[in-house]
């Protein structure tokens, strides 16, 4: 009798050890699958190919005007049946570059001040971002992209006439021009609206933009 409790005891054990032993396999293998998901998520997210891709930006005053490119620090466009559902640019503000000056001293002089605690106070914020929240079909292959857009520590939504399209696996995003009140977004430096006896001095509230994104081949 005592033969067979050892023996049932023993079987039982290699079959306790047997079950643990698929458990644990399978917990590394679930590891493994996350990790790969997360891979293919972060990939299908970051598609946006940096080096084709800007945000336009001018600015105007009684005098005359400036305008001039910044760079996208990362971005994605999501495609669905060939058209947008959902993306996200991140814009790189420690790369605002003046354009109607380039090559001078003068150029240098703009870009250091729009990223000064001024203008754009890119030390404190380094990145300003656009995120689609809807995007709505108006016909002749053009669309109105609305999103939130986050510049310094304010966020407001805007909505963006664009055009989207795909030639050879590369989709290109283009908008329209649009107008943002850059006070809205605690860009107050030369406003008439907050400081009085700049005569001919103010920079005009009002700041024209638009985006050409490309994805990646």
């Amino acid at each position: 009798m005592k033969k067979i409790l050892v023996a049932l005891v023993v079987v039982a054990s290699v079959l306790t050890a047997c079950k643990n032993e698929k458990k644990q396999q399978l917990a590394v293998n679930d590891t493994f699958n996350g990790a790969e998901d997360v891979a293919i998520v972060v990939s299908e997210k970051y598609n946006v190919d940096l080096a084709a891709s800007v945000l336009n930006w001018k600015g105007t005053k009684p005098l005359g005007a400036h305008d001039g490119v910044v760079s996208l620090k990362n971005g994605s466009l999501v495609l669905e049946e060939g058209k947008l559902i959902d993306g996200e640019f991140v814009i790189d503000m420690n790369s605002i570059k003046n354009v109607d000056m380039k090559g001078t001293e003068g150029a240098g002089k703009i870009e250091g001040h729009l990223m000064s605690a001024d203008f754009f106070d890119v030390a404190k914020y380094p990145t300003s971002k656009f995120v689609v929240t809807s995007v709505k079909d108006t016909g002749a292959g053009k669309i109105d992209v609305t999103g939130k857009l986050t510049i310094k520590d304010v966020t407001k939504t805007v909505t963006i006439p664009a055009m989207i399209s795909t030639n050879a696996g590369i989709t290109t995003f283009k908008s329209e021009t649009f107008k943002i009140n850059r006070t809205d977004y605690n860009v107050k430096y030369g406003s008439k609206s907050f400081f009085d006896n700049l005569k001919d001095k103010f920079i005009d509230d009002i700041m024209e933009m638009s985006f050409v994104v490309k994805t990646k081949a």
